[in-house]
This record gives structure tokens, sequence and C-alpha cells, in this order.
């Protein structure tokens, strides 16, 4: 089991820790509920270190990107993300990614830690255009603060006035006296605030000096088990359980990031599928009786008939009701179609609602 450079800070702090992606983690502190609402109305801080960093360097940087990744990176400029899903060639997804354009022919993307080996194998292997490319993840750290005061709680690390880093978008620049540090305008909890990036030698100075910025603001550190409801709330898909190598990008409602004015890895497969259109669809559900949908439980239609599966699904800190993602068959993923979860014997009714569940 891989320890991240703040393990010993978690463990003092009296974490509970737990196996995730091959390290050990926080999965919480004080409690899922007080942690979720945290950071949906002050600002949290997530060690997330066991993320994968790759850089690629090179005159062919972007086209390598290009043939592996689904969106249209050639849109990026420095300072700017972006999200994307890399196909294999069966039709569903090696992994779920952001590519960072940090300069021309320079690009850093960040990686699912359970996915690692995995992308890293697959990129070299389609890289036949002599790109630089390094792994940098197990030297490299990665804090998300999150939450609508993160901005104001953060100012005073940073010259850089944050207020101006918009969503997706990021600055290399000196933070809580640390120099060349990444600051992005991305996350996983729909509540705005920033990931920062750094070497492993600097992050327990970044963590001390982000608590000690954020001390007036109620900061607190947050597990993997509010991130999880966190992200839940607003319907990202969690590599693994909502996507994986079995599911499309186009059933998983990805059509957003998937680009055909470009050639990339199964296009032709995926585009014939586009056209032809899907059989089933990754939908998000909301419980109307009591009830806690869980991961792998089937979903029913009103005849009874099995008609798909949770991929997750939690008590929603924030509504108090139980919600959840699942593939259902075409036919039940209209917006307000009935169908019912089947929690142990009992048939719990839920609506296919239209996301994100929070509304903020």
């Amino acid at each position: 089991m891989k320890n991240t450079a703040l393990t010993h800070v978690h463990e003092a702090l009296g974490a509970k820790m737990v196996p995730f992606a091959g390290y050990n983690m926080p999965v919480q502190y004080e409690g899922v509920n007080i942690e979720h609402e945290t950071v949906r109305k002050g600002v949290g801080v997530f060690d997330v270190s066991h993320m994968g960093e790759f850089f690629l360097k090179g005159e062919n940087a972007l086209a390598l990107i290009q043939k592996v990744t689904s969106n249209d990176a050639s849109k990026l400029v420095p300072g700017k993300a972006q999200y994307t899903c890399m196909p294999n060639a069966d039709g569903g997804i090696v992994d779920d990614l952001i590519i960072y354009m940090i300069a021309e022919n320079e690009y850093m993307l960040v990686v699912n830690a359970s996915n690692i080996e995995k992308d890293w194998n697959w990129i070299s292997q389609h890289n036949d255009l002599n790109v630089e490319m390094e792994n940098r993840s197990e030297n490299w750290s990665l804090l998300a603060i999150q939450g609508p005061k993160a901005v104001e709680a953060m100012q005073s690390l940073t010259q850089v006035d944050l207020s101006t880093i918009k969503f997706y978008t990021f600055q290399i620049t000196d933070f809580a006296g640390i120099p060349n540090v990444v600051v992005s305008a991305t996350g996983y909890t729909g509540s705005g605030g920033f990931e920062v990036y750094v070497k492993n030698e600097d992050v327990e100075q970044l963590w001390n000096n982000v608590f000690k910025a954020g001390k007036d603001w109620g900061i607190k550190p947050i597990g993997l088990a509010a991130r999880d409801t966190l992200r839940l709330e607003m319907g990202y898909c969690l590599y693994g359980n909502d996507i994986d190598d079995t599911t499309s990008p186009l059933e998983a409602g990805l059509g957003w990031i998937t680009k055909f004015t470009k050639d990339f890895v199964n296009a032709e497969a995926l585009k014939a599928q586009k056209e032809a259109g899907v059989t089933r669809k990754l939908v998000a559900f909301e419980l109307t009786d009591r009830g806690i949908p869980r991961k792998d439980y089937e979903i029913v239609d009103t005849e009874g008939a099995v008609i798909g599966k949770v991929t997750s699904g939690t008590m929603s800190p924030s509504l108090s009701k139980g919600i959840g993602l699942g593939y259902v068959t075409v036919e039940n993923s209209k917006v307000d179609s009935d169908i019912f979860i089947q929690i142990r014997k009992k048939q719990v009714p839920a609506k296919v609602v239209k996301l994100p569940f929070y509304k903020g």
C-alpha cells in the first residue's frame, strides 16, 4: 500500500484511513455529512495526491493527444484545461482525464489513480510520433481546496487575483511561499475552488499554509467519502463505477466531449453508434420513497422487468433523499420516467431527473 506525502498528517489528525487505488487514503475525519456541508457552504481541503500526472512535450504532443482522446485539444491555449476521455478500441473508455496546456508543445495530463499504469501503457503504445513522455505521478502531490469561500480564504497566499482564474483555467505562480505552483480552477465538487499541484517535498508546507490562511473561514480537512457524495450530487462520473472499459462515452452522456471533427482511436465505430443510436443510457434518478440506492442494485420498470443497474448511489446530504446514477434501456431514460430500485426484497419507486441533483 502506497502512502501520499501527507499520510502521516492525516493519521495525526485522526482520519479514518482506507486502501483506495493502491494508496492509504483518508476516507473521513469528522464524518461525511459535516465534511460535505463544509465544502458546500465554506471551504475544505482534500489530499488527492494519488492522482496521476503525465507530461507530454514536443512538436507532435498535440497530435498524440488528439489521437488518444475524444475531445478537441486543438481548442486549448496555454493556461486552459479540458475534460476529455480516452476511448478504447472496443467502444469503451480507457479513462477520463483533464488535459492542461502549459505552453506550446507542452501538456500535463491528469489521470485517475487506479488507471495510472494502464493509461501510461495505452498512450505509450500510440506514441509513434516521438513525443517526449514523463510520468511524474510518484513525485507530485495534489490538494483540492474546494468550496464557495476558497477564493477569499486563499487570497493571502498569492499575488495573483484568484477571482480571475475562471473555471477550467489555471496559472503557474508562487503560492503559499512555493514557486511554480499550478493553481487550477478545476474540481470535482461543484462548489468552486482550486486544485493545486506541487512537488511532494513542498506539499506539507502547502498544507500548513493553506490551513493557516483559511483558519478564519472555518477550513477543514475533507475525506474521500464526502468527495464521493459531492461529485454524485453534481452527476460527475466516477471511473470504475459510471464509466469503464465497457461503457461508451455516448452511453455515458459524454457526447459533449466526443468530437467527430477529428480522427481519434475508435472514432469510426463511435460515430456509427451515434448515428444508429445507443440502446442504453446513463441516467440520474431520485428515490421518491425512503431508501438508499447502492452500486449494482438492479433497476426495474413498472412491470418489474430488469432494465439496468445502479452505478453510483447515496443518501444525498444536501437533499436528504436517495440519489443515484445508473444505466437503463433508452425507452426508460427520459426525464420524469418512473423506475424502481431493487433494494433487498423491496422495489423502491424513483424518478429519472435532470442533472445536477444539487442546484446550489
